[in-house]
């Protein structure tokens, strides 16, 4: 079974290898989804990780279909990961009717390789996921990251399913969001998948002695500076436990 594990900081990539992941996916920005993060960032991760390190490829939160300004700006990201020694990347588009965009997602895929690409969960915002299913193998994706069109993953599985059986080994398919200790063995037995991916968060206290009194925090979440994101080695050791008794 590979682990992937989305991280949005340094701290917690490392936190990923403790915990004997796989392979991670760098993102910045989890209210947002995920988005591209800093170059420094990824240079920092790959500099020090020995694992495969995926990095998002997304200018913005919101929607998936994008500018030629925001397309622009993709294909330099991957050109900077290709530079940083990244394995892989995470990308999607669409067009706007709901269809994988295929000329743009090609024209990424051949500038990212010899990279590894997946398509993220634009694909569950796609109109006809059988449909997306066959233009993400001709386009060239490597893998899909999908909850089956639904907000969780575990409330999507019997499309994942379908979605691996007619794949037969074309394209990976990867369940994500929602996977956890309560929901992964469902997954994985009524799936058979061979790859899942989620994030093992917990958060810690700051190490900051001094907390001014008269800001509770700089964006709408209070007291979030205080809170720092991070990842628990400790529960990705256990969903492999989990994931691997079928």
């Amino acid at each position: 079974m590979i682990l992937e594990i989305v991280v949005y900081n340094i701290e917690s990539a490392l936190r990923a290898q403790e915990g004997k992941a796989d392979r991670i996916e760098l993102c910045d920005n989890p209210a947002e989804g995920g988005t591209t993060p800093s170059y420094g960032t990824i240079e920092t991760v790959r500099q020090n990780l020995n694992i495969d390190v995926f990095v998002m490829i997304r200018p913005r939160g919101g929607d998936f279909h994008y500018s030629n300004y925001e397309f622009h700006s993709m294909k330099r990201d991957i050109d900077q990961c290709q530079k940083l020694s990244a394995d892989g990347v995470v990308l999607g588009i669409l067009t706007a009717d709901g269809r994988i965009d295929k000329k743009r997602c090609r024209e990424l895929i051949d500038r990212a390789r010899p990279l590894k690409v997946t398509c993220h969960r634009a694909f569950d915002m796609a109109r006809d996921p059988l449909e997306a299913l066959e233009d993400c193998i001709e386009v060239g994706f490597d893998r899909i990251l999908t909850a089956g069109q639904q907000a969780q993953a575990v409330k999507g599985v019997d499309l994942i399913a379908q979605l691996i059986k007619k794949a037969n080994g074309r394209i990976a398919i990867m369940p994500g969001s929602g996977v956890n200790e309560t929901t992964v063995e469902e997954i994985v037995k009524k799936t058979g998948t061979k790859e899942i991916h989620f994030s093992a968060t917990r958060f810690r206290e700051s190490e900051m002695t001094f907390r001014n009194p008269a800001i509770a925090g700089m964006g709408d979440d209070e007291g979030s500076e205080f809170k720092l994101r991070t990842v628990d080695p400790e529960r990705i050791k256990k969903m492999r436990q989990l994931a691997e008794k079928f």
